[in-house]
């Protein structure tokens, strides 16, 4: 939260789980904050849901899981991009994070235009 918090890019407010869904680790939808969410949106009165979660197997899953739920109402789904941090090498980035930078590719006018704002 503090991160997000601190680019004052994020004016809404925000919902916590708890952690991440691990079968592994013995952590299920069941042991988080889950259904305090989807009481949240059966108010009616939110627009959107951000799923900033890890790039990790526990994260994607739990985004998934999430999205599956989330489409039995009308907002918004997003996700925070992935892809190549600004100062990082393209040869020491791993295939999946350079996969996903290639899919979530935006035009490079919009790049520039929207950091010079």
């Amino acid at each position: 939260m503090m991160a997000i918090e601190s680019t004052n890019q994020f004016k809404g407010l925000f919902h916590v789980l708890g952690g991440l869904i691990s079968p592994l680790d013995g952590i299920g939808p069941d042991k988080l904050t889950i259904n305090e969410l989807l009481l949240r949106l059966k108010t009616g009165t939110v627009e959107e849901v951000i799923l900033a979660l890890p790039a990790t197997v526990e994260g994607d899953t739990t985004g998934f899981f999430l999205f599956r739920h989330l489409q039995d109402f009308p907002v918004k789904v997003t996700t925070l991009s992935k892809g190549i941090a600004i100062g990082d090498q393209l040869e020491y980035a791993d295939e999946v994070t350079l996969g996903r930078s290639l899919i979530n590719r935006i035009l490079y006018q919009e790049a520039v235009l929207d950091n010079k704002k």
